[in-house]
């Protein structure tokens, strides 16, 4: 079962992690004091593989910043080099092997009660977690072995996940990046009140390896998988999902086979 590392010791129970979920952060937490998380109130189905890729320069949301009710500034879609369709699955490494990469990503909101979030899941083959703890987001900022990390960013983007291919734990061959809204059952928010969501995976020199910019935003889902990374033929590819589900983080947690009682 899932053990979040807090204060106090215990399983974490379905309600415990709705409660993390529901939880609006206005910067990161470190790892040791997810404790205060509890108490605290703060203001798929893939096409085949292809390697042909896109040049776009997006520039859907206007140039200056504008706040929303909530204080939610919109942001300008940075450019997206080489953007896919959604299905399309491409190598993000060739001959030489990728050391360290950053999955960025970011979004702009229709409706100023949305408030969103990054995790990752870091899968097997099998397509469930190693571990109870192996998924990172703004409760839990690193995974076991420090290979794949959660940040908040003030610049183009929104937030990050920074994956260290040297440290990654050999069993894990998929990570999946999923955006969720918090609150979104008890609010009844869904991502038709999304818009301008996007990834790019860049490599370790910030250099554009591909990205992905969603154009279908659904009224029946509250979380969505954008995108992922996997191993195939021991070359690491991206693939586009934008699919999602009808759950929260507690029902994604159970979807990936972590344990919550």
């Amino acid at each position: 079962m899932i053990r979040v590392p807090m204060k106090s010791s215990g399983a974490v129970n379905k309600q415990t992690v709705m409660t993390i979920n529901n939880i609006k952060i206005q910067s990161p937490r470190s790892f040791r004091d997810i404790g205060t998380l509890n108490s605290a109130k703060a203001d798929v189905t893939p096409s085949t593989d292809s390697n042909n890729v896109r040049t776009a320069a997006v520039n859907s949301v206007p140039a200056s910043p504008t706040p929303s009710n909530n204080g939610f500034i919109a942001k300008p879609i940075p450019p997206l080099h080489k953007q896919i369709q959604k299905g399309q699955k491409v190598a993000i490494e060739t001959q030489a092997k990728l050391t360290k990469i950053q999955a960025k990503l970011g979004w702009n909101i229709t409706n100023p009660n949305c408030d969103v979030d990054v995790s990752a899941f870091l899968l097997n083959n099998t397509g469930k977690v190693i571990g109870d703890s192996w998924f990172v987001f703004y409760g839990q900022e690193s995974s076991p072995d420090g290979s794949t990390v959660f940040s908040t960013v003030q610049d183009q983007d929104r937030e990050i996940i920074s994956v260290d291919f040297t440290k990654l734990n050999p069993n894990v061959s998929r990570i999946v990046f999923v955006l969720t809204i918090n609150e979104a059952l008890e609010k009844h928010l869904n991502f038709s009140m999304l818009k301008d969501a996007y990834i790019r995976i860049m490599d370790a020199c910030n250099v554009e390896l591909v990205s992905f910019k969603m154009e279908e935003y659904y009224a029946n889902v509250t979380s969505m998988m954008i995108g992922e990374i996997y191993q195939h033929n021991g070359i690491w590819k991206f693939n586009a999902i934008g699919n999602g589900v009808a759950r929260d983080l507690a029902g994604l947690c159970e979807l990936y086979g972590v344990q919550v009682v």
